[in-house]
């Protein structure tokens, strides 16, 4: 154990710190501090040391220099029984205490009009500089980055009668240099995005990456597997990653990547009250309704027994009329919206191990991040896939033209196959799913499945649509869904078979939509 004396505080994050600073006093600390938090505790009542009487030199550049000096980081790296003499002979005061956090850099550069020199003005200097030093000599010096921690160095103070204890300073030290490391690496890709004056990320030779840990979880995608969630530093709003929970046990790593998925298709509708059911990675219902019930129900129709244990979203405000239905009806995992009425909340309290998770509103444009994928050593990065093909861009090879509710129902089929893993097909009518097939090695194949599944549900595919994610190879495709009384079909196109293909399209006086773009999912 050591004896704590002196405490240097320099915060941006000033959360808690009056009270934290309060509480080493009552241990007779010595608060050294600068600028705006020597400001706020010297409000608070609190006595603060400027740490320019420190160094006997003055804040300089505005602010830019203040803790770059000898005094400050030979009382951080002072090595006591053996710089003793040297700390005496400069005039070096030993610091025990460091808590620091840094200019909001990550904040002011998740502004969509901050400019490259804004962002460099935001880069901390001085603060990682003290935090590295405090670190290294952490069986001297005890360093604090997070308010999070204030309560638990305050009862390792008061446990070990005024001395923070070996572990608990190793255990800050790791978390001080992980804050460094992932502040370097958002500086390092805001500054190479800036530079480029691109919108979207580049694609370094390097690259770093950072995310912050949201939760330890129980196992991983099997019960062997450890597992954590953390989060994108600029997370936008309305993602799995900043959705809010309001009821039921912790998130698991399959409800988590499930989550995701049924959010992220859900968004895609807009124009009216849509619903997502989502099992194992794929869609396994979707639909839109005059309202949110309606919604449900059509989806649900699609596969109700693959809706068991799935997971629902929504894209608008759910109410306690759509939420005892389904809670009434299946056994649901993650229940999603963007916000819950009370009667909901207090409707779905009767299933207390239900999730229901409030994602907020999300903005009207996709937000443009990069897909990561691990392989055994390495890494595969690509830009997300988030373009929505217009009605304006799609060609129509086939001789007979789309009615209107046809090319709705296309529309449609189009945005559900983007989130079906490939090889997948699509049925709609009506703003509804009739069949899904998913994954399937051969795309006739998923055509098939898809075809069995709408029977399996009683659903007819007389006057359906199908979208398929790529092209079709042969006509086989085409041929299947004609048998079940399919009437349009949308797909990339780009086949060097692609005349067969709208040659069996013309023989089963069937119209076709060629997107000019693929949607892949593996």
């Amino acid at each position: 154990m050591q004896a704590i004396r002196r405490a240097l505080i320099s915060v941006s994050d000033k959360t808690g710190i009056v009270d934290f600073a309060r509480d080493l006093k009552s241990f007779n600390f010595e608060i050294i501090s600068t600028g705006g938090t020597a400001a706020t505790l010297r409000d608070a009542g609190i006595e603060v040391t400027e740490v320019s009487d420190i160094t006997g030199f003055p804040e300089i550049m505005e602010g830019r220099v203040k803790t770059l000096h000898p005094k400050i980081h030979g009382g951080l790296l002072g090595r006591r029984g053996e710089d003793e003499d040297v700390m005496s002979e400069h005039g070096i005061p030993a610091i025990d205490m460091l808590v620091v956090n840094l200019y909001p850099f990550e904040r002011t550069v998740a502004q969509p009009d901050c400019r490259l020199d804004e962002a460099i003005e935001n880069i901390d200097i001085g603060g990682p500089a003290m935090i590295r030093a405090a670190a290294k000599n952490h069986e001297r010096v005890t360093v604090v980055v997070d308010a999070g921690d204030y309560p638990a160095v305050v009862r390792d103070l008061e446990q070990n009668r005024g001395t923070v204890g070996d572990d608990t300073r190793q255990r800050l030290a790791i978390q001080a240099f992980a804050h460094t490391a992932r502040y370097d690496t958002a500086v390092s890709a805001a500054l190479t995005r800036l530079s480029e004056g691109e919108q979207e990320p580049a694609f370094p030779q390097k690259l770093t990456t950072a995310f912050r840990k949201l939760s330890d979880m129980r196992y991983g995608e099997n019960p062997h597997q450890q597992a954590a969630f953390y989060a994108d530093l600029q997370a936008p709003a309305g993602t799995i990653a900043t959705a809010v929970q309001h009821q039921g046990k912790p998130l698991s790593y399959n409800n988590v990547a499930d989550a995701d998925a049924a959010i992220e298709c859900v968004k895609t509708f807009a124009e009216e009250p849509a619903c997502v059911i989502v099992k194992h990675g794929n869609p396994c219902g979707v639909a839109t309704g005059e309202n949110n019930l309606e919604a449900y129900d059509r989806a649900f129709a699609t596969d109700p027994g693959s809706a068991f244990g799935g997971i629902i979203a929504f894209n608008s405000h759910l109410d306690d009329v759509a939420t005892r239905s389904i809670i009434d009806r299946q056994f649901v995992e993650v229940l999603i919206a963007p916000s819950f009425s009370d009667a909901a909340l207090a409707a779905a309290g009767e299933r207390k191990n239900l999730r229901l998770l409030a994602t907020g509103t999300w903005p009207q444009a996709a937000h443009a991040q990069m897909d990561y994928r691990r392989v055994t050593g390495g890494l595969l990065v690509q830009d997300r896939d988030i373009r929505i093909v217009e009605e304006a861009e799609l060609e129509f090879p086939t001789r007979r033209k789309p009615e209107a509710r046809e090319l709705r129902d296309l529309m449609f089929a189009w945005r559900v196959a983007r989130f079906v893993k490939s090889n997948a097909i699509v049925y709609a009518a009506n703003g509804q799913t009739l069949g899904i097939g998913a994954g399937q090695m051969s795309r006739v194949d998923s055509a098939r499945i898809a075809a069995i599944k709408a029977e399996q549900a009683e659903l007819s595919l007389e006057n359906a649509v199908m979208a398929s994610d790529a092209f079709f190879p042969f006509r086989d495709g085409i041929d299947a869904a004609a048998e079940k009384g399919v009437r349009a079909v949308i797909q990339p196109g780009g086949s060097r078979r692609d005349q067969e293909v709208i040659e069996a399209a013309d023989e089963h006086g069937m119209t076709m939509a060629f997107t000019g773009m693929r949607h892949f999912r593996h």
